[in-house]
């Protein structure tokens, strides 16, 4: 990139005109957050649609080279700009966060698209993170499902002018320009859930004050219907004596010559007693081991 040291001139001082393209009286925060932003190379890898678009930026059409992006690198030990781009299942955040760690600071995070930002589409789904920014400090959010190119590079824009605003005499600005290392962030636990090592504390609290008082947090009250059901089974058999639900004891006859629909409907309802006999009898239980506990 061609040096234009009017863009570092910010002083009270006035440079004559003829000296303009010569010297350049500036701070050296300004000269520090000019040679960063100026030459950032984002980390190549890419998680759905989000990342065609992403692709298509780095081409000859957009080339996002020309703002002092540069070149992709295939390593976070290259890379100072992570750009999330995709779907963040709980399955890849795990990684993502392992290479978030690896990148040598200083370094930023760009969430791209509806889905790295809040979860898009698939929010609250069962495998899918809502917000890549539950586990990575995210500097820029790029809306769109998937946005486009120039979108992307209004967002590179962007992060560029957070970056003339950070200070080195602000250690809140710039955290990394200082003495000691950084801590690394907790890379996510993938079990049953994901879980974020940062929250065991707060997990471990709940599940202590749960098992103290499994009335108040663990139990719900049945709905009227299963009530009836349960009440049905308790005068047959007591807790102890809890055998599984025999098949014949909710079946009826059906109506013979009844039409298909009429015919489906009874099946349905037969399904369904026999669901709210399981659910009253495993309740029956619960209750029977609470009591006993």
């Amino acid at each position: 990139m061609e040096l234009n040291l009017q863009e570092l001139n910010a002083t009270e001082f006035p440079v004559p005109t003829e000296l303009e393209n010569n010297i350049a009286i500036t701070s050296l925060s300004q000269l520090y957050n000019w040679g960063r932003r100026n030459s950032m190379w984002p980390m190549l890898f890419g998680l759905a649609c989000c990342a065609i678009e992403m692709i298509a930026t780095a081409s000859s059409r957009f080339d996002f080279s020309r703002f002092g992006f540069e070149v992709m690198r295939a390593t976070p030990r290259q890379a100072d700009l992570m750009i999330v781009s995709g779907t963040v299942t709980k399955k890849m955040v795990v990684p993502i966060v392992r290479l978030y760690n690896q990148m040598p600071e200083p370094k930023y995070v760009l969430a791209m698209g509806a889905c790295a930002s809040g979860g898009g589409p698939f929010k609250e789904g069962y495998n899918v993170v809502s917000g890549m920014d539950k586990y990575l400090p995210v500097d820029v959010y790029v809306p769109g499902c998937p946005p486009t190119p120039q979108a992307l590079l209004y967002g590179m824009i962007a992060l560029q002018r957070k970056i003339d605003g950070q200070s080195i005499a602000n250690g809140d600005d710039v955290p990394w320009y200082g003495v000691g290392t950084a801590e690394a962030t907790p890379v996510p636990v993938l079990g049953p859930d994901i879980i974020d090592p940062r929250q065991m504390d707060m997990i471990r609290r709940q599940a202590e004050a749960s098992a103290r008082d499994l009335d108040r947090l663990g139990g719900r009250e049945l709905p009227a219907a299963t009530q009836l059901v349960a009440a049905k089974v308790e005068t047959r058999e007591t807790a102890a004596e809890a055998e599984p639900i025999d098949d014949d004891a909710l079946s009826f006859v059906l109506p013979a010559g009844a039409a298909p629909w009429a015919e489906a409907e009874d099946i349905r309802e037969k399904r369904r007693l026999r669901a709210l006999a399981r659910k009253a009898l495993r309740a029956s239980r619960r209750a029977a081991a609470v009591e006993e506990g």
